[in-house]
């Protein structure tokens, strides 16, 4: 009659030798069997030096056995004790091969209790110092990649560049005119309704043109390209990193900082001042929009009071500001990319990164090159 509960058999065919007989159906629905002994036997004077398993008399097999053979050998990898597995069946083998190559996942044990308020600001203290640790080296790396560049020693190609100027440039003009248009229409209604208490409506062409040549169109270009082109970026690297496309490079001979990065600088570089100018123009047609409509204000007395204002230092000094941005932006996209962790996870929480890193470094950025001008006072007429 066959069995009906799993069933385990010692066995010492050798002194330094334990054989493990496993016979029945190891099915969950089945009776646990006793493993107690089995362990133990592991233990003391006479631990064996090789286990092994016969499992010609096993019937059904489920996670029951999987569970049992794991712990045995978690024993036996503690106390030194060589495995033959040879005598577990090929699918036993297998999964035993899957279980042990895929780590713990970090947060798949239970939470740690909540930590004292000193204790995390530390925690977030030591965290800062290695994001700027990280971000010193991947700009050194980066400087010594264009200087490469200059010295036509980088290798990069000239394809990606034009594929990825394409990408950053032209296919982002559609949200670039409705944003630029929108914030233009904003500062003038938004200025307007105090101008008017005063009877000095004509002064929106002013508030406008300095508003987006100055300022506004270099810092929302720059935010829209951290929020499309840098998360892409950032995804894309990550995505590779998971792969092992990056490993790969590496190993060919291909420094992913000239190969992957580079281009990416470049092309941020380019496209993001341009960007600027085209923002410019449409913020302050958004501007005369308002102006016209809503104020009595005609396109000719607009273009001539912003004409009578405006300089060239003013768009000078935003256009500079974007270039400095574009740059900023494809550094947070591609550093957060490449410092992806091997798993699906960590590409999304690369993105998300690399967004907020980019929208800080343009902040900063803006701050500190706002203090310059003004301390240098480059705005006087």
């Amino acid at each position: 009659m066959p069995e009906t509960s799993p069933v385990i058999t010692l066995h010492r065919p050798a002194p330094n030798v334990l054989e493990l007989r496993l016979s029945g159906p190891w099915i969950a629905s089945a009776a646990l069997p006793d493993t107690e002994a089995a362990l133990a036997a592991l233990e003391g004077a006479t631990s064996p030096r090789t286990v092994r398993f016969d499992c010609r008399d096993l019937m059904a097999w489920d996670s029951l056995l999987l569970t049992f053979l794991l712990k045995l050998l978690a024993r036996c990898d503690a106390l030194g004790i060589e495995s033959d597995r040879t005598g577990l069946p090929e699918g036993v083998q297998g999964m035993l091969k899957l279980a042990q190559a895929v780590p713990e996942r970090q947060d798949a044990s239970r939470a740690e209790p909540p930590k004292g308020f000193l204790a995390e600001i530390g925690r977030h203290a030591v965290k800062a110092i290695e994001d700027f640790k990280g971000l010193a080296d991947f700009t050194g790396e980066a400087t010594l990649a264009f200087g490469r560049m200059l010295m036509g020693r980088a290798r990069m190609r000239g394809s990606d560049v034009w594929q990825l100027i394409q990408e950053c440039g032209p296919n982002a003009l559609p949200i670039v005119t409705l944003i630029s248009i929108l914030v233009g229409m904003i500062l003038a209604f938004v200025g307007a309704v105090q101008l008017k208490l005063f009877g000095a409506q004509i002064f929106i062409a002013d508030l406008v043109g300095l508003g987006m040549a100055r300022e506004m169109a270099a810092t929302m270009t720059a935010i829209l390209m951290a929020g499309r082109t840098g998360a892409a970026y950032a995804a894309e690297l990550g995505s590779m990193t998971v792969n092992d496309e990056i490993d790969a490079l590496k190993v060919t001979g291909f420094p992913p900082m000239e190969f992957l990065v580079l281009p990416r600088i470049l092309a941020l570089f380019a496209m993001t001042p341009l960007l600027c100018i085209y923002a410019d123009v449409l913020g302050m047609f958004g501007g005369a929009l308002v102006a016209a409509g809503l104020f009595d204000i005609s396109f000719s007395e607009y273009l001539i009071q912003i004409e009578n204002r405006l300089r060239l230092i003013d768009f000078e000094v935003g256009v500079a500001k974007s270039a400095v941005f574009g740059i900023l932006v494809a550094v947070a996209g591609c550093m957060r990319g490449l410092q992806c962790s091997r798993n699906a996870a960590s590409v999304g929480l690369a993105t998300t990164s690399a967004v907020v890193t980019g929208i800080v470094f343009i902040v900063v950025s803006d701050a500190i090159m706002t203090l310059v001008v003004t301390a240098l006072n480059v705005f006087r007429r």
